[in-house]
């Protein structure tokens, strides 16, 4: 028997390779990870779009994966046919690779299928991937918590002339301290880290450490919602321009540039596409008058 990991692209039930969904098709227990992204169909919708039985997806969240993955996964997993779904490619987040290694300890067969990740689709606005250094999390900022590595971690890729790209904050289930405490089981509603939350956290951190990484008039960015879907919705410029963009629903995605030396003139010329702020209204004011 065999325990499938099966990317699924980042835009629709369409992006699910015919190798994936042949795998599908063979398993007795499905399930999608449902906790370090989503997709924005229903699994319903999933299930008609892939001709699979009512009610054969599970949802399987945080607790599922990390506390009670052998119970629920795994030990299924010797005897029947078992998929565990994941938004992006499988091994997008470090949970998906202690799941394989698990397995293997358990003698469990395990076939991963890859899928296009955002790690690599952000290639969508122009900038080129070899450019990029390390990637960083952003945390949604707490009042008595405010971690600042992802910060750090961008100063250094600055350093470097590297771009950096940034995960933003996905909360699902989350439950207060008071429901946790008293054993309720009642959650938040799930919350999305916003392109422009984002900005107002970085600008936060260059306040409160200062390492000049930062300018919100000068230092250049690249907003993403949606990548890979019809609504894609990209926006390029500096972070005072980015940051009044409205970027719609989830998913965002956000890449602080370390500077115009960074981008060679074809990633110059491509983003242009993409420019908001007041070299738009500029280059536009300039058209209207070359008409009059």
């Amino acid at each position: 028997m065999v325990l499938f990991l099966i990317g699924l692209g980042l835009g629709s039930p369409e992006d699910i390779t015919l190798r994936g969904l042949k795998a599908l098709k063979k398993c007795q227990h499905i399930f999608l990870e449902a906790y370090t992204s989503r997709l924005p169909q229903e699994l319903q919708a999933l299930e008609k779009e892939w001709d699979l039985p009512e009610n054969s997806i599970q949802e399987a969240w945080r607790e599922d994966v990390e506390q009670h993955c052998e119970e629920k996964i795994l030990e299924p997993a010797k005897d029947e046919n078992v998929a565990l779904m994941v938004v992006g490619d499988p091994f997008g987040a470090t949970t998906h690779t202690d799941i394989v290694v698990r397995a293997r300890e358990m003698g469990i067969k395990v076939e991963v299928i890859h899928n296009v990740t955002i790690m690599s689709a952000v290639a969508c606005c122009g900038l080129q991937l070899y450019r990029f250094g390390q990637t960083v999390s952003i945390p949604f900022f707490e009042d008595n918590w405010k971690p600042t590595s992802f910060y750090e971690k961008t100063a250094e890729n600055f350093k470097i002339g590297l771009q950096t790209l940034c995960l933003l904050d996905i909360k699902t289930r989350e439950q207060t301290v008071e429901n946790l405490m008293r054993g309720n089981d009642i959650f938040e509603p799930p919350r999305f880290m916003t392109v422009n939350q984002a900005i107002d956290q970085f600008l936060e951190a260059e306040k409160e450490l200062g390492l000049g990484v930062i300018d919100e008039k000068n230092t250049l960015c690249v907003g993403l919602a949606r990548v890979g879907q019809v609504d894609e919705q990209i926006a390029y410029g500096t972070f005072e321009a980015v940051r009044k963009v409205d970027f719609g629903r989830e998913l965002h995605s956000f890449i602080v540039i370390a500077g115009e030396d960074s981008m060679d003139e074809i990633e110059k010329e491509f983003l242009e596409h993409y420019r908001v702020g007041e070299k738009v209204e500029q280059v536009k004011e300039e058209n209207d008058e070359g008409e009059e």
